[in-house]
C-alpha cells in the first residue's frame, strides 16, 4: 500500500507544496514540489485568496490520503509568525472542505526525521531530502524542500501502514536517515 502525501510548508511570500508516494518500505518518491508566491504588495486578502487557489488545485489533481503542515512556532518576528498561520489556516481548511486528514509537524520534528537530528540546517534537509528521494537536483527554494520533508517526516511518522524493522533482513534498505529515525521511535517506544 503507498501512502500519498502532500507537505505544504506554509508562508504568505512563498508557500512550498510537495506531493509524495510512500511505499511500505518507507521507499519515497517524489510526485510534485513547487512553491506559490505572492508579493507583499497585495493587500492580505489576494494574498490568501491566491494561496488557498492553489492549494485547492493541488488537492483536486494529486488526490492525497493526508496533508502535512508545518506546525506554527514561536519566533520573534510576530509578523512572520502571523503570516505563517493565516497561510496554515487556509491550507488547514482546504483540506477539512475534501474531509483529508491533516497533520502538524514542528521544524525540529521534520528535521530529526529527515537528517537524524532535529537542529540540522536548512542545507543539510535540502541535501538529504534530495538523497531520500533520489532527485538529480535539490528542489529550490527550500520552501520546496521542506514542504517534501514534512510529506516525508508523516509517512515514516505514521509509519506508512507497516513496522519497520532497524536488523535484520531488509534493513540495509534505510537510508541512514530512515533506521535512525525508526531507532529513534523504537527508542520512545521503549521509554513509555
Amino acid at each position: 500500500m503507498t501512502l500519498r502525501v502532500l507537505g505544504v510548508d506554509p508562508g504568505l511570500t512563498r508557500c512550498g507544496i510537495g506531493v509524495v508516494d510512500v511505499e511500505r518500505n518507507r521507499r519515497a518518491t517524489m510526485v510534485a514540489v513547487g512553491v506559490v508566491g505572492t508579493s507583499p504588495e497585495q493587500s492580505l486578502d489576494q494574498r490568501l485568496l491566491v494561496i488557498a487557489k492553489a492549494i485547492d488545485e493541488w488537492l483536486d489533481l494529486y488526490e492525497p490520503d493526508v496533508l502535512a503542515v508545518e506546525r506554527v512556532f514561536s519566533q520573534l518576528n510576530v509578523s512572520t509568525v502571523m503570516g505563517v498561520a493565516q497561510a496554515s489556516g487556509v491550507v488547514i481548511a482546504a483540506a477539512a472542505r475534501r474531509g483529508i486528514p491533516v497533520a502538524l509537524h514542528t521544524p525540529s520534528e521534520v528535521k530529526a526525521a529527515v537528517t537524524g537530528s532535529g537542529t540540522s540546517n536548512k542545507e543539510a534537509v535540502t541535501k538529504l531530502i534530495t538523497k531520500i528521494l533520489r532527485l538529480d537536483a535539490p528542489p529550490r527554494p527550500a520552501d520546496a524542500a521542506d514542504a517534501l520533508a514534512l510529506a516525508v517526516t508523516h509517512a515514516w511518522r505514521a509509519g506508512s501502514g507497516a513496522a519497520i524493522s532497524t536488523t535484520g533482513p531488509g534493513s540495509s534498505a534505510l537510508t541512514p536517515a530512515q533506521r535512525a529515525w525508526a531507532e529513534a521511535e523504537a527508542k520512545a517506544r521503549r521509554a513509555r
